[in-house]
Formats: structure tokens, C-alpha cells, sequence
């Protein structure tokens, strides 16, 4: 199984701050239920664990909750779907 966190795709993060995505595949302010609603779209089945926190921000407010994937080839490639679909429904503002 993939770890999936929304700050992976939070284009108002660096990537050291925890983005693994590029700034053009990135939104602003992506919650769990975004990123669910993208993985779904992108044709996984998520699992979906809301009390879990990002070690890099487990102290800010609002910022819970993972979602795990079924491996299906590198994690760049799963993110890269997922990213495609959070762009075509949320566009970078």
C-alpha cells in the first residue's frame, strides 16, 4: 500500500515542506476529502484513516488525515494521477 497525504499536493508548500508534486500538478489547499474524491476518480480504492497526522505537521490545526492506495507501479506515477485529477476539478487559483 501508497501513503497518500494532502499536503503531497499543496501548492503552497515546498518540497521540503512536504509537496512531492510539481507547482504546475499542485493546488492550493487540498483537504482529505479532495484527495479522496481525486484518488477515486483515478481509479483507486482508497482506505481512509482521518486521525492519522503528517509528521512534518502534526502540530497544525485542520491538516488530518491520510489515504492508502494499492501499489500499481512507482509512487511518482500514482501521485502524478491523482494530481490529474485534482486539476481537472479544482484549478489552481
Amino acid at each position: 500500500m501508497l501513503v497518500i497525504w494532502p499536503i503531497y499536493f499543496d501548492a503552497d508548500r515546498s518540497r521540503s515542506e512536504g509537496r512531492m508534486v510539481s507547482k504546475q500538478d499542485a493546488i492550493h489547499g487540498p483537504t482529505l476529502d479532495i484527495v479522496i474524491t481525486a484518488a477515486i476518480k483515478s481509479g483507486f480504492k482508497p482506505e481512509i484513516e482521518r486521525e492519522k497526522k503528517h509528521p512534518k505537521i502534526w502540530h497544525e490545526e485542520g491538516t488530518s488525515g491520510r489515504i492508502l492506495v494499492p501499489k500499481r507501479g512507482p509512487k511518482s506515477v500514482v501521485l502524478k494521477r491523482i494530481a490529474g485529477s485534482l486539476k481537472q476539478k479544482w484549478k489552481r487559483k
